[in-house]
């Protein structure tokens, strides 16, 4: 049994909870994994059980309990400092922690109209004027996050795999499933996080849950 335990919710809509998942993935840290399946009966009372807050993810290490998908990612980095899970150098760990926590807290239209569905498709749904938006700053983002830090180090926002990647993994999860005409840079790093083996762990145990949230599969 490991000394961390990680609770998730439906993996094919939570997006929340892919975050530190995939964090724990890339960077080797041992962890036991509880699905809590969301949008039933009687959910948040499951949930209130595990996270204070009454949301998963929430990451159990010994009696301390820690939420929301950043924090949990914040104390992955400080207690397992070797990971490497934000950029060494300052400037970009800066830029890396601005642009995570731009992704934490902004995006309302893309959030709203293209609420993630891991297992579906639905080409040209959703895509409002603020949505493109929403879209065309996240591609900002990468293309400058590529082009000062990333593009000499490797394939990752910042050359190798860090918390700002796995900030924006789900987003690159709603890019495919809306079929998103994306630039050519914006697609290639959508292809290199969605060829990661706990990306495709993921998505395949997405594709086998059960669960079906009709509110999801307009």
């Amino acid at each position: 049994m490991a000394e961390l335990t990680l609770y998730v919710g439906n993996k094919n809509y939570s997006s929340w909870s892919l975050r530190p998942w995939l964090a724990l993935k890339q960077a080797g840290i041992a962890f036991d994994e509880v699905v809590i399946p969301l949008y039933e009966t009687g959910s948040r009372e499951t949930v209130l059980k595990y996270s204070p807050s009454g949301r998963v993810p929430a990451l159990k290490h010994g009696e301390l309990t820690v939420w929301e998908s950043l924090a949990i990612c914040e104390y992955l980095a400080e207690s397992f400092p070797a990971a490497g899970l934000w950029p060494g150098e300052a400037s970009a760990r800066a830029m890396a922690r601005a642009v995570s926590n731009e992704m934490h807290a902004g995006f309302a239209a893309l959030r709203q109209h293209l609420p993630t569905n891991v297992r579906s498709s639905f080409p040209d749904r959703g895509v409002t004027p603020e949505v493109q938006a929403d879209i065309n700053r996240v591609m900002s983002i990468w293309r400058d996050c590529r082009t000062r830090f990333g593009e000499q180090n490797g394939d990752f926002l910042f050359g190798s795999f860090t918390i700002a990647d796995a900030m924006y993994a789900p987003v690159v999860t709603r890019f495919r499933t809306y079929r998103i005409d994306l630039e050519r840079e914006a697609q290639a790093y959508c292809d290199t996080i969605l060829g990661l083996p706990a990306m495709q762990e993921w998505l395949t145990a997405a594709r086998n849950e059960p669960m079906i949230v009709e509110q999801f599969e307009f």
